[in-house]
């Protein structure tokens, strides 16, 4: 199963406050007891999230409460180094050591003033309360959100309410209370560190994540774009032509209808065939778009050079007389090649059909060379400036021939004597 991370605003949580993303799903192959203490870990982490105030005075609370506990039963007397103080002085180091843990999130830098100078009362005092000890949950919020030069200052003050302590009631070595202080806040600080650590780089899985998610849906934009312009491009040759055909078929078989039925018949024959080799490209085209029939749409053969000779005797059929010359052999030439070479040919000459008037011839050439394949279609057709004015043929083949680094150029002859040029040159395929 995939678990997707999700980032925890900073400063929202701690020690218990402070954890790395949701993982609901993470143990779900572990033993009972490690789901159990991870869904306890997660609940305390969103009530965090969704009531900050409320985790921080719970935290506040439970420490107060231990302080309270401490002084009324009287068990800092037992390491106290000076047990003849004020009844309430204890009461007032410990609340000002532990009340600060309010803004150890928000304003840590005043939540560690006000507990050092507490510190400075409780050593100097020589009450030596444990509450003391609270200083180190601030330190560790410092080092979660502070600057390392921040840190270092204020991990250099946790050393002097020890060394005072030491200064004012000299007992034993001086290494053991100022050690011991030095050492527990290294770690503690050292601590705050390696999980902001982690917390930067978690966060920064967890942006790199979503950028790849977007990367992701533009690619998959752009790939549907590109595929639904070459369906379009497809649907529009294929559609297109044999439209164009059978319509010139049929005005032709209407004209002929009256003073020769044969060649209406003829027509009509020609318009069922253009007409059934138009369905078979069409199923073949949307057999592409099914899911269900994928293999059927991979092996159906793609129009060839070598139906140029069907195409063009389709056109003239169709009473666009078309003389044709071919040099060389295609046999090199890609399938993906012959596809656009045949389908620019079928476009021009759809062009002539459908704009170049009943008095149109066109003459089509083919030749292959060692540096590629040149097709030129030239006719004699009217109309020839209105060709490229709308739609998408001309687009079509520029599309077609940008595939394979080819030139295209297409445009109307010079008066007289007038007509269309269609000349495109595919180079030849580099060697791998």
């Amino acid at each position: 199963m995939t678990v997707t991370p999700r980032s925890t605003p900073q400063g929202t949580t701690d020690s218990g406050d402070q954890g790395a993303p949701d993982q609901e799903d993470w143990s779900a192959g572990a033993q009972p007891l490690t789901r159990y203490v991870e869904r306890g870990i997660q609940w305390v982490r969103a009530l965090d999230r969704r009531r900050p105030v409320v985790w921080d005075v719970l935290l506040t609370g439970f420490f107060v409460l231990v302080g309270m506990i401490d002084v009324m039963g009287g068990g800092w007397r037992n390491i106290a180094q000076n047990t003849d103080l004020p009844a309430w002085l204890p009461y007032a180091i410990m609340l000002t050591v532990t009340l600060p843990l309010l803004w150890r999130r928000t304003h840590p830098l005043l939540a560690y003033g006000v507990m050092f100078l507490a510190g400075v009362a409780n050593n100097w005092t020589g009450a030596v309360l444990q509450s003391q000890l609270n200083t180190l949950i601030v330190v560790f919020n410092i080092a979660m959100r502070l600057r390392l030069r921040t840190l270092a200052w204020t991990y250099g003050l946790t050393v002097a309410p020890a060394v005072i302590g030491h200064l004012r009631y000299p007992q034993g070595s001086w290494d053991q209370p100022v050690g011991s202080t030095v050492m527990s806040y290294a770690v503690v600080a050292l601590l705050g560190i390696a999980v902001r650590t982690r917390q930067d780089y978690t966060a920064s899985l967890v942006q790199r994540a979503k950028q790849l998610e977007v990367e992701r849906d533009q690619q998959a934009q752009l790939a549907t774009n590109a595929e639904r312009t070459r369906i379009a491009r497809e649907m529009h040759d294929i559609i297109g032509h044999n439209l164009s055909v059978i319509t010139t078929l049929a005005d032709g078989g209407s004209y002929a209808a009256a003073k020769s039925p044969e060649r209406a018949a003829q027509a009509l024959t020609a318009i069922g065939t253009t007409s059934r080799q138009a369905l078979t490209e069409l199923r073949r085209l949307l057999d592409v778009l099914r899911e269900d029939a994928p293999e059927a749409a991979a092996l159906a053969p793609q129009p060839a050079l070598t139906d140029l000779d069907q195409l063009i005797d389709g056109v003239r059929a169709a009473g666009l007389p078309v003389r044709s010359t071919v040099r060389g052999r295609p046999d090199s030439l890609p399938a993906g090649r012959q596809l656009a070479v045949y389908r620019v040919v079928q476009e021009a000459l759809t062009n002539t059909l459908k704009h170049g008037g009943p008095e149109a011839t066109a003459y089509v050439e083919v030749e292959y060379g060692d540096d590629g394949v040149r097709v030129a279609v030239t006719d004699t057709g009217v109309g020839g400036t209105l060709r490229g004015s709308s739609g998408r043929g001309i687009t079509g083949m520029r599309e077609r021939t940008a595939l394979y680094d080819g030139t295209l150029e297409a445009g109307p002859l010079r008066q007289p004597p007038g007509g269309w040029h269609v000349e495109l040159h595919l180079p030849k395929e580099a060697a791998q």
